[in-house]
């Protein structure tokens, strides 16, 4: 397939581009790398690879250029599109059992072909026209659903996550920087009963444990691992490397630099 003519395009209403996924979108990468990461492990998509990302989830992905270049096409399922879709033709279909927040999606001609296809529709700025967007949501929905119909209970699924297993979360998600609202809505709780039994079971409050929690996580990486400062604060969900030298420092009583210094 020639995808030469396709450039970076977006369908559907703008989305928050934070860590907390929400609303579900697909995504295909055209040119260049990227790598993503749940929580659990990092996944990597090359050229002409697709995944689904999923709704009421975390996830951090990090875009690479190649020879300068990178394109990819990103088409938001919202919930208002979804609702509408599934009031003209309900499917009912049970939940698969992905923990997952990156839906693969199976290698397709028909994929392939839908994305050469969206050159035709595309603007001088790469968008897609505002009378041809819908019609191409509509259509890779019903492409995904006939390679995936397990998914139909994920992309359908329109209520609140249920009450899980705090401790089990915050272990797994720490690094992920998010408000406290998000992570309440992720563990099935109102803010107030998040703050409660996160203090009951570790003893402080969310957003002090979670920035210690994080220094300790760094302390380990730059002495142990013998990792850069630069190559690990975002991660850790630190915004800015000020920042996160002040909390280290404070903590610790040593800048990060001091302790595994640049050579």
């Amino acid at each position: 397939m020639n995808l030469k003519e396709i450039k970076s395009c977006y369908l559907g209403p703008e989305v928050s581009p934070e860590e907390f996924i929400a609303e579900h979108f697909f995504l295909y990468l055209i040119r260049g790398k990227m790598v993503g990461y749940d929580g659990d492990k990092q996944y990597t998509l090359s050229p002409g690879e697709c995944i689904l990302v999923r709704k009421n989830h975390l996830a951090r992905y990090n875009k690479q250029k190649v020879n300068d270049v990178f394109e990819k096409v990103v088409v938001i399922f919202d919930e208002a599109f979804l609702l509408e879709q599934f009031k003209m033709n309900p499917i009912i279909s049970p939940v698969a059992n992905i923990q997952s927040s990156f839906l693969p999606i199976d290698k397709s001609a028909i994929v392939d072909h839908y994305i050469e296809s969206l050159s035709d529709g595309q603007d001088h700025d790469g968008q897609i026209k505002p009378q041809n967007a819908e019609t191409k949501r509509v259509e890779l929905l019903q492409i995904l659903l006939n390679l995936h119909p397990e998914y139909a209970g994920i992309l359908f699924d329109f209520g609140k996550p249920g009450k899980i297993d705090l401790k089990a979360f915050i272990q797994k998600n720490y690094k992920f920087n998010v408000s406290t609202e998000r992570l309440a809505l992720l563990t099935g709780r109102s803010i107030s009963a998040f703050k409660r039994d996160f203090k009951i079971i570790f003893r402080e409050t969310p957003s002090r444990w979670l920035v210690q929690r994080r220094l300790e996580e760094a302390y380990y990486l730059l002495k142990y691992k013998k990792m850069q400062v630069i190559d690990i604060y975002l991660d850790l969900g630190f915004e800015d490397l000020s920042h996160f030298s002040y909390a280290f420092k404070k903590k610790f009583g040593i800048s990060p630099s001091h302790l595994n210094p640049v050579i």
